[in-house]
C-alpha cells in the first residue's frame, strides 16, 4: 500500500524530477494493541511497560485489560498513568493496610470502598467512551461463567469488576449481573484485541516464569500436619492460599488461550519473585517491566515494518 503525494520542483535539469511528479511516501507504521494481563501487585510492571512504548515512540491503537492490567491500562488511555505510578511508589506495607476496608458477610473479605474513593479523585464521572483509544476490561460473571467484556459505561465501575478477585474483593453488581475477575476466564486478553481486528498485538504476560510446565506427580501421603505446626502457622494463611490458588488457575488458563490464540509478539517481565500481595515493591517492579520492553523495542519495530511490507 502506497500513499501518494505530488511535489513541486524547481527548474528542471539533468537527473532533476519533472514539476508535480509524484513521490511515493512510506506508509505509516500500524498501532499496536495491547493485551494487558492479570498479576495483583506483579501488575505494577505495566507501569513500566506503557512508559516504555510511549518514550520509543510506539503508538498503541487499542487497549484490552484484565485485572490490574486493566487498572494500567484504563488510567494510560485516561492520562492518569503518572498518577497511578505516583500512588504505587507511595504505598508502604503500612499505608497498603490503611486503604484495605474488612468486611464481614460480604462477598469478600475487602470491601475496596477505600480504594474506588481514591480512583475517583482521579477518574470520577470519566466513561469508557471518553477514552481517546477503544478500551476494553475484562471481568467473568459470577452466575454463568460467562466472559464479560466491558467496553461502555463508568471506567471506575468496569475496573472494579475487572480486579474483584473472588474472596477478597466483593463482586461488582451492575445492570444485573454479577462480575469478578476477568482472570478467571481470559487472563491475558489477545482475543479481545483479535476480535477488534487489530492487525499487531502485543501481550504481556505476568505469569510466564511463575509456574513451569504443568506436571503430573505421583505422591504417597504421611501424616497430615496440625493445624498448630510452625509451617502452616508461618506459611499459610486465608488470603494467602485464596491467591496462590487463583494464581495457579490463572496460569493454567492462559497458557491454554495463548496456545489457541498467540499474541504477534509476548512480553515476560520477569516478576516471579514479586510477591502477589507485595504491592509496595511497585519500585523494581515497574522497572522490571520498562527493562523488559526497552530490550523488546526493535522487535516490536521489526514487526510493524514487515506488516507494511
Amino acid at each position: 500500500m502506497l500513499n501518494w503525494s505530488l511535489k513541486s520542483h524547481g527548474a528542471g535539469g539533468a537527473g532533476k524530477p519533472a514539476e508535480n511528479e509524484p513521490v511515493a511516501l512510506p506508509p505509516p507504521k500500524p498501532k499496536i494493541a495491547l493485551a494487558l494481563g492479570g498479576g495483583a501487585a506483579r501488575g505494577w510492571a505495566h507501569i513500566g511497560v506503557l512508559k516504555a512504548l510511549d518514550e520509543a515512540g510506539i503508538e498503541i491503537g487499542m487497549v484490552a485489560g484484565t485485572s490490574i492490567g486493566a487498572l494500567a491500562g484504563g488510567c494510560y488511555l485516561a492520562g492518569k498513568l503518572a498518577e497511578l505510578e505516583e500512588f504505587a511508589r507511595s504505598l508502604t506495607m503500612r499505608r497498603i493496610a490503611s486503604l484495605l476496608d474488612l468486611t464481614i458477610g460480604g462477598g469478600g473479605l475487602l470491601g475496596g470502598m477505600r480504594l474506588t474513593k481514591r480512583m475517583q479523585e482521579h477518574l470520577e464521572g470519566m466513561t469508557i467512551e471518553d477514552l481517546p483509544k477503544p478500551f476494553v476490561a475484562v471481568a467473568s460473571e459470577l452466575k454463568s461463567g460467562h466472559e464479560v467484556w466491558i467496553d461502555g459505561g463508568s471506567l471506575i465501575t468496569a475496573l472494579r469488576a475487572s480486579y474483584a478477585l473472588p474472596g477478597i474483593f466483593e463482586p461488582i453488581r451492575s445492570n444485573g449481573r454479577t462480575l469478578v475477575d476477568g482472570a478467571l476466564v481470559n487472563p491475558v486478553p489477545v482475543s479481545v484485541c483479535r476480535s477488534y481486528e487489530q492487525p499487531l498485538v502485543v501481550a504481556v504476560n505476568l505469569n510466564y516464569d511463575v509456574f513451569g510446565r504443568s506436571a503430573v506427580v505421583k505422591h504417597k501421603v504421611g501424616e497430615a500436619l496440625h493445624e498448630g505446626s510452625s509451617l502452616l502457622r508461618d506459611k499459610l494463611g486465608l488470603t494467602s492460599v485464596m491467591v496462590q490458588s487463583f494464581n495457579i488457575i490463572q496460569d493454567r488458563i492462559s497458557r491454554a488461550r495463548l496456545a489457541g490464540d498467540p499474541p504477534d509478539l509476548a512480553l515476560h517481565p520477569r516478576v516471579n519473585d514479586i510477591g502477589l500481595s507485595e504491592f509496595h515493591r511497585a519500585e523494581e517492579t515497574i522497572a522490571r517491566g520498562y527493562e523488559e520492553t526497552m530490550a523488546r523495542i526493535s522487535e516490536i519495530r521489526r514487526m510493524q515494518e514487515a506488516f507494511t511490507r
